[in-house]
């Protein structure tokens, strides 16, 4: 399902224009990247939330040159569902 896919989907279900809920679901997207840029962890109860990780400062190879290299310590955005997103997928038909 693309993002497209979602807009058409949520237009229909709330009858709402799909030019509106475009610009709600963009805007959505854009708080997300902006609050994680800013290192703030976003937490939507029964969905799931978005968390940086921190990754630890590691050695890594080229093995091809074989010669090493220091990745200094890093975040990466992470997303953790929650227990009723888990248990929704879970219990589906469609996905077994």
């Amino acid at each position: 399902m693309t993002k497209a896919d979602v807009i058409n989907e949520i237009a229909d279900k709330t009858g709402i224009d799909r030019a509106d809920v475009q610009v709600s679901v963009e805007a959505f997207f854009s708080v997300v990247k902006n609050s994680m840029a800013n290192g703030e962890n976003i937490y939507v109860r029964g969905f799931g939330s978005f968390v940086n990780k921190k990754r630890a400062k590691k050695i890594a190879r080229n093995i091809s040159k074989n010669t090493a290299m220091v990745i200094e310590e890093h975040h990466v955005p992470s997303f953790k569902p929650s227990k009723v997103f888990v248990e929704k997928v879970k219990n589906s038909v469609k996905v077994k």
